[in-house]
């Protein structure tokens, strides 16, 4: 009887254990990552690259070249990139598009730039 139950609660957690992880892409995303583990992001431009935010589209490297005595990209962005990057398995540019249409949407701006406001005035 306690080898049945033993095998029982082993199979039990394995299969439970196989079916969390094949759907990871659809619970991940609702568990909360604390802030303190992103704290050690990169502080200057050398570092940003060295940690993979920049691309052809987005290169960086002759900040570091120029000796650029800036801090380097700004934190609170690179969090929300790097979140962007993980949960959604997407490259450095697709992140930072997502990341500038979020930040877009938040402040009532449309995709192409141009404001949402009803009583916005265009003379092109």
């Amino acid at each position: 009887m306690t080898y049945f139950l033993l095998y029982f609660l082993t199979l039990s957690v394995v299969i439970c254990g196989t079916a969390l992880y094949l759907t990871r892409a659809r619970w991940l995303p609702f568990i909360s990552v604390p802030d303190y583990i992103f704290d050690r992001l990169p502080s200057s431009f050398a570092d940003d690259i060295e940690a993979g935010l920049t691309s052809s589209q987005f290169d960086i490297s002759s900040n570091v070249l120029d000796g650029d005595p800036r801090a380097g990209l700004d934190d609170q962005a690179k969090r929300e990139v790097r979140r962007i990057m993980k949960r959604r398995r997407v490259d450095f540019d697709e992140a930072r598009r997502i990341y500038i249409e979020q930040r877009f949407a938040k402040n009532n701006i449309g995709v192409d730039g141009r404001p949402r406001d009803p009583k916005f005035v265009s003379f092109s």
